[in-house]
């Protein structure tokens, strides 16, 4: 069990050393400025004690004492409201949803290109320029407010700037049309709680 705290705490996460909803989660911690133990998993190899815990063997996994959660998105609403500051969500119910949308849009429109892109072979191809289209067509979005879809930090940003830090070794080129996504991760990349959120191999994936 690797500590990625300074202090023992009570909670740990499983997690992959390169995966975006594992670089999630670990992005909501380091913005709470939340202790934990990292226990770095080969998800081709889920130890015995993942397996107990969590019936699908799948990555990541929280555990808080006797709590056990792994779906990315309740884990993630989950810290948020544990640990209530900062908050990473808007007060009110439309904006929430709207976030909430968004997230889903994210996960079944961007992250399967990704995987494509990561798999290789000529699918790859595709996929990068399928995930290129994304995430222009979302450009609005990035130019509405100072962070995605919002006027502070939340819950989309901790899942779209992962993606966004990715797409250099990904292949994706924005172009000149894509500067205001690129700048929008150059804001978040700078700060503190990113570098925190970061694996040794995420960190090897571009220049902080």
């Amino acid at each position: 069990m690797v500590q990625n705290a300074r202090s023992r705490t009570v909670l740990a996460l499983y997690s992959a050393a390169d995966d975006i909803q594992c670089h999630r989660v670990r992005l909501v911690l380091a913005a709470k400025g939340v202790a934990y133990d990292l226990v770095q998993v080969d998800p081709a190899k889920p130890p015995q004690d993942l397996i107990d815990l969590n019936p699908y063997n799948t990555l990541p996994t929280l555990v808080d004492r006797d709590l056990t959660l792994y779906d990315t998105s309740v884990v993630c609403e989950y810290l948020d409201e544990r640990y209530p500051h900062p908050p990473l969500m808007p007060i009110d119910p439309l904006s929430r949803a709207r976030l909430r949308l968004a997230g889903v849009r994210i996960e079944r429109d961007w992250l399967p290109e990704v995987e494509h892109i990561k798999a290789g072979g000529r699918p790859a191809d595709t996929a990068r320029k399928h995930l290129r289209e994304h995430l222009l067509t979302a450009l609005p979005l990035f130019k509405a407010s100072k962070f995605f879809l919002n006027p502070e930090m939340s819950l989309a940003d901790c899942l779209v700037a992962p993606v966004i830090w990715r797409l250099p070794a990904l292949g994706v080129d924005l172009g000149r049309e894509g500067k205001p996504i690129m700048d929008y991760g150059e804001r978040l990349f700078h700060s503190q709680g990113y570098a925190r959120s970061l694996t040794p191999e995420e960190k090897a994936l571009r220049a902080l």
